[in-house]
């Protein structure tokens, strides 16, 4: 169609939806540099105050995708286990929780055989009590609480819940097996960058042992000035 045949209000509903998908793309860029924002907030949190017995550190630069360390605790047939987690950061982050399961094989009613998990704080209402307020830290802290204290009458494994509800024994001895097989690897835990705190408290220290060391470096030359005229009047 020759563009002279073209009607002004056709040519004004083009400007328009044009107008509009400008429009669309800028808050779609803003919304990702506000998701950005916290998560890079978040992660200067669990640097500075990791929750106990969580470590949690991004893929490379991408701050949507995380790997996880959960400490077993001591109190628990977990105890000295380390388990690693998967933490995926969906586009509509914070509206919606992280995906996380476990990469460490683990014996418990609430974790299945591919590591997924059922918690509420991992699913949206009106079924789950996601809440956006809520972050990383707020559901690594979850999980490693229901490592401590499973929840049998809601499970994924329902042998497993059986087990815990009727052959306590059984489920400690078998928990505790796999936790020595599976999650006894200290190499789940690379090394962490030092945080800004402990920087701060390095710097200070080599600041103050160069404070002093200048006092010590006269009174040293002092002292040796003073045995060297004893030895001369001698």
């Amino acid at each position: 169609m020759s563009s002279k045949n073209v009607s002004p209000s056709t040519k004004k509903s083009t400007l328009l939806t044009c107008e509009l998908s400008e429009e669309d793309s800028n808050k779609a860029k803003d919304i990702m540099a506000q998701r950005m924002g916290r998560l890079k907030k978040e992660l200067e949190q669990l640097r500075e105050s990791p929750p106990v017995g969580v470590s949690c550190w991004p893929d490379g630069d991408d701050l949507t995708s995380f790997t996880a360390v959960i400490i077993g605790d001591d109190t628990t047939v977990y105890a000295g286990g380390m388990f690693k987690l998967e933490v995926k950061i969906p586009d509509r982050y914070p509206f919606l929780p992280p995906k996380v399961r476990f990469l460490t094989k683990v014996y418990h009613p609430n974790i299945d055989t591919l590591g997924r998990i059922c918690l509420d704080i991992l699913k949206v209402t009106p079924g789950g009590s996601w809440r956006p307020i809520y972050n990383l830290a707020t559901v690594l802290t979850s999980v490693r609480l229901l490592l401590e204290y499973p929840n049998p009458n809601d499970p994924l494994m329902n042998d497993i819940a059986a087990d815990y509800q009727l052959r306590k024994p059984t489920f400690d001895a078998t928990a505790r097996e796999w936790t020595a097989k599976y999650a006894k690897d200290k190499d789940v835990i690379p090394a962490q960058p030092e945080t800004s705190a402990k920087k701060r408290t390095l710097e200070a220290g080599d600041d103050s042992d160069e404070e002093e060391s200048e006092p010590a470096k006269k009174k040293e030359r002092k002292g040796g000035t003073n045995s060297d005229s004893e030895e001369d009047s001698d």
